[in-house]
């Protein structure tokens, strides 16, 4: 597929296309009726812009789609290259020890007890002990501080897709 294809879609497989990349339905329309996109930069700068013009209930759509950093097998599977490559970092590198995994486990459950949506971060790149510090840092704030600030690591998240979906598809 190129730019030019993804403009001539039709309006149901252009909001599909743009599901692989958020679950906001509201973005999604928005960004298929923005088409059509004269280069990769233009449809960068619309998914932002529709991006800060969405509601709190479109953020909370596009996080119900992640799963949630919690599933103690999951996280092992996900962080198990860390241990190998631990011995090797500088001292202060945490790898995904049990108690690291245990430890985000059962803080992604008071997260999303205390704000009702799931704990969203910009994971790539980051290790299991990272995303725990990062966390523990967040975990204290107000509802409201981390709708904007989970909102603001979608907008990352979103913006990789965009560039991974273009990239397998030649786009870039």
């Amino acid at each position: 597929m190129t730019l030019q294809q993804l403009n001539q879609l039709n309006i149901d497989d252009c909001i599909n296309w743009f599901e692989q990349t958020c679950a906001a339905q509201n973005w999604c329309q928005k960004m298929t009726q923005a088409r059509p996109f004269l280069g990769l930069s233009e449809l960068q700068t619309k998914a932002e812009f529709f991006w800060q013009q969405c509601s709190h209930q479109d953020y909370l759509q596009a996080f119900e789609a992640h799963p949630m950093i919690g599933d103690v097998n999951s996280l092992r599977e996900k962080y198990a290259s860390t241990k190998g490559i631990a011995s090797s970092e500088q001292s202060g590198a945490q790898s995904a020890s049990e108690e690291t995994l245990q430890s985000l486990h059962r803080l992604n459950q008071q997260y999303l007890e205390k704000h009702g949506f799931i704990f969203i971060v910009f994971a790539t790149g980051k290790s299991a002990g990272e995303m725990l510090q990062i966390l523990e840092e967040r975990l204290p704030n107000d509802t409201e501080t981390e709708i904007q600030l989970a909102a603001a690591e979608q907008l990352k998240i979103t913006l990789l897709r965009i560039n991974k979906q273009l990239q397998m598809e030649g786009l870039v």
